[in-house]
């Protein structure tokens, strides 16, 4: 079933007994109300995906960092359009902020990906720090030598930073959520190009 322009602009409100799924719409038609200044873009994705790919205008406010009144504010009154990669995050998104906002919600079908291969610019950020993978990677085995060093010359009791460090990956491989990406988040290097989500 497709969905018009105006169905996103002017959606049927759901009854109770038959809860509207989410609405999503195709990448053009987004283009087509970004230009008109008709919707707010939210990306959903991390910071870190934002910064190394992102569409011009979109605000980033990642998944787990939703914000209803930062997002009424920015809003304005106007449509709000949740993206991710693929669509599955702005689905998610839809569910938390759908009942929370007074204005009408959609996703971007397909998300960012979409976006790409119909031809449509995505911007870059030359100077971006490395991807946050590598940096979970590099901060989770420079600890790790650090703990077996110290346990080698110093205390065996030090062997359980390792342990702890080897528990933190497995939970964030087992529920999605890494702790050390979090805490890297907050870096410097990691906030300096993304768009402030804060609105006075």
């Amino acid at each position: 079933m497709s969905t018009s322009i105006e169905d996103v602009l002017h959606p049927t409100p759901p009854s109770h007994d038959h809860p509207a799924p989410p609405v999503a719409i195709e990448s053009t038609e987004v283009d087509v109300m970004l230009k008109a200044d008709a919707i707010l873009l939210v990306d959903v994705r991390s910071s870190d995906e934002h910064r190394q790919e992102r569409i011009a205008g979109a605000v980033c406010m990642p998944l787990d960092w939703l914000d209803p009144d930062a997002i009424e504010r920015m809003a304005a009154g106007r449509t709000v359009v949740f993206h991710c990669r693929t669509g599955r995050r702005s689905d998610e998104a839809i569910g938390r902020m759908g009942e929370s906002l007074s204005v009408p919600v959609a996703g971007m079908k397909g998300g960012i990906t979409a976006w790409r291969a119909g031809g449509f610019p995505v911007e870059h950020d030359a100077g971006r720090a490395i991807p946050m993978m590598r940096q979970v990677q590099i901060a989770a085995g420079a600890m790790i030598v650090a703990f077996t060093a110290l346990a080698a010359t110093i205390s065996p009791w030090f062997l359980l930073g390792t342990a702890f460090v080897g528990a933190g990956l497995c939970f964030a491989g087992l529920t999605g959520t890494c702790g050390l990406a979090v805490v890297l988040g907050l870096m410097p290097w990691n906030r300096r190009s993304v768009r402030s989500i804060a609105v006075a």
